[in-house]
């Protein structure tokens, strides 16, 4: 029970060190948090860079997890909008200053002072977190705890960098995982046809893929079996923009969807003349996660989830970082 005893909690004390369990004291809430008992957490790719360290700037020792769906167990002085017993998510930006000029321009994911949940904020690989209420989403009751987890962050950023898009018809998604899988959902509800391009050799990511009505599946290597409107590269890979320009048309748009990706080698400029172009997705913003979460049990967006207990949480990033999850990884408290 939240407030007696001890939880569970998966640990980063360095990076590039497996998580270590342990048992802390249940934290309380202070004024504008609250308690959220926490019952699935998604394994999210953003997860295993801040493990890996190739996110560089984790409060040590942290607990990873931005993806989290509880109940709000205890409320912290001034909190209004919810009440105990509520099903609430928590993402990944877990405060923003609101005086600086993005904020003031409703820009708030490229807040400067933002702090980042499982990162500088202690997250939801664990029995229970805090949270700062205002950052928290009520969860429709068309999904149970481990499906929702994934649209904690998989879906709000692949929602993000779907608008960032535009309106593209022929959409490609390179790297089909857990916002990818998300992504082609809505794309199909919206009539675009989808074109997904997978690791080479990736069969059964590209047969998950067709399964979730993508027109064509392939290898990232191989080319475009029509020139795309719009490509989104979810694969932390560089090398994949060059492969991602040559495939858009004229006017087309590669949207960088992931927090961190390793560079992008020279490639040379015929490939983004004619008025293509490179965009990043940085974070999210509220209105995002509002638009989304009303969106999907429209569509209806369905989670691929594998579920694993919180012990196994150094399993889950390890299938996640071999390329062995399809859909998404979901740590459960109950095993």
């Amino acid at each position: 029970m939240p407030g007696a005893g001890e939880m569970r909690a998966m640990v980063l004390d360095r990076p590039g060190q497996s998580l270590r369990l342990e048992r802390r004291r249940w934290p309380r809430p202070a004024k504008g948090q609250i308690l959220v008992e926490v019952a699935a957490c998604g394994v999210c790719r953003t997860d295993l860079h801040v493990v890996d360290g190739e996110l560089t700037e984790p409060k040590l020792p942290i607990i990873p997890g931005h993806e989290i769906i509880g109940r709000v167990a205890e409320l912290g002085e001034g909190v209004e909008r919810f009440a105990i017993g509520d099903r609430i998510g928590v993402p990944w930006l877990g405060f923003s200053c609101g005086e600086c000029r993005h904020c003031r321009a409703g820009r708030e994911n490229l807040c400067p002072n933002a702090r980042y949940t499982g990162y500088q904020i202690d997250g939801g690989y664990a029995e229970g977190a805090l949270a700062d209420h205002r950052y928290c989403f009520p969860i429709s009751d068309d999904y149970t705890d481990a499906e929702a987890a994934p649209l904690m962050c998989a879906g709000l950023i692949g929602y993000r960098a779907l608008r960032f898009a535009g309106d593209a018809r022929r959409l490609g998604l390179y790297g089909f995982g857990a916002a990818a899988h998300i992504v082609a959902q809505i794309a199909a509800h919206e009539g675009r046809t989808v074109f997904a391009f997978t690791r080479p050799g990736d069969q059964a990511a590209q047969d998950f893929a067709r399964g979730l009505g993508a027109a064509w599946a392939g290898s990232s290597e191989e080319p475009s079996p029509e020139p795309l409107d719009a490509a989104i590269l979810f694969a932390p890979v560089g090398a994949l923009v060059p492969l991602a320009l040559r495939a858009v048309a004229p006017g087309g748009r590669v949207v960088c969807a992931g927090i961190y990706m390793t560079d992008i080698p020279s490639f040379p400029y015929e490939i983004l003349w004619e008025e293509r172009e490179i965009v990043s997705v940085a974070n999210l913003t509220r209105r995002d996660g509002e638009e989304f979460l009303a969106l999907a049990p429209e569509v209806p967006v369905r989670t691929t989830i594998e579920p694993c207990p919180l012990e196994k949480a150094n399993e889950a990033l390890r299938r996640l970082r071999d390329g062995q999850v399809h859909g998404a990884a979901v740590l459960t408290m109950t095993g």
